[in-house]
């Protein structure tokens, strides 16, 4: 395999590194691992061939579910052991370049923004919290069977049920919103950063409940332990409301930078 036949698929940035770190870890492509250095920071990557990880593949291939939650648990293993040895900034999935040479350039050019982001994560971890309506199933209404009277006014009479109906969600809504506010808000006392993304849709997500709160914390270690307890607590406190806690994760919602173009 030739040069330019493969890429350097980027895994994490940290300060200086070992190569022992990564033991016997190999990559997505079950690639050796390797660490290059760049102003005074090291950067785990790996060889991957372009035939599979190239844009144009990468794109087809993301569409093969079980391929990307393979290739994603892959990446995540390596960017957990990198994290277990200390500060690191995890890159996102598929972040691919030319070659180490390329990657010498964005660690330079970048240096000041790696170095802050390490400072920023360092002793901390990222837990998820979602939270989702747990709002009661609406009673089905009662069907005019064949035999029954029409009654009078009964097209009037339905547009009001209706009109309540919704005039109801819309509160049951608000209010389940106003909750999970609540909610973030007592969370970010406990958290020194917090990012809140885009709810997940029912059939993306796979559950019965609408979630109205997708967020990341950002928590020292040390305090890992009374944010858990927080969650719990919130949990008994809005009946509405149904919270998943998830992690602890690498801080990829909080080590988010813009590479450039590859």
């Amino acid at each position: 395999m030739t040069d330019r036949e493969t890429g350097t698929w980027l895994y994490a940035v940290a300060g200086e590194l070992d190569q022992p770190l990564l033991g016997s870890l190999t990559g997505v492509a079950g690639e050796p691992l390797r660490i290059v250095q760049a102003a005074g920071l090291g950067a785990v990557a790996g060889s991957v061939p372009l035939d599979s990880f190239g844009e144009q593949a990468l794109r087809r291939n993301f569409e093969d579910l079980d391929w990307l939650g393979r290739i994603a648990r892959t990446h995540d293993k390596v960017v957990e052991a990198v994290v277990r040895a200390g500060p690191a900034v995890p890159l996102r999935l598929a972040t691919v370049y030319l070659d180490d040479d390329r990657v010498k350039v964005v660690i330079q050019r970048r240096r000041h923004d790696f170095e802050r982001t390490l400072r920023h994560v360092a002793g901390r971890t990222e837990w998820g919290v979602k939270a989702l309506q747990n709002r009661p199933t609406a009673a089905k209404p009662v069907a005019r069977t064949a035999g029954d009277p029409p009654s009078r006014g009964a097209g009037t009479a339905y547009l009001q049920r209706r009109r309540t109906q919704l005039v109801a969600r819309e509160r049951g809504e608000r209010f389940a919103a106003e909750q999970a506010a609540d909610i973030h808000s007592a969370l970010s006392t406990r958290a020194v950063d917090t990012r809140r993304h885009r709810p997940q849709s029912q059939e993306l997500s796979g559950g019965k409940l609408p979630m109205i709160l997708n967020a990341a914390y950002l928590v020292d270690d040390e305090a890992a332990g009374d944010f858990i307890r927080t969650v719990s607590d919130l949990e008994e406190e809005h009946e509405a409301i149904r919270l998943q806690l998830t992690g602890p994760w690498p801080p990829y919602s909080f080590s988010s930078l813009e590479e450039g173009t590859p």
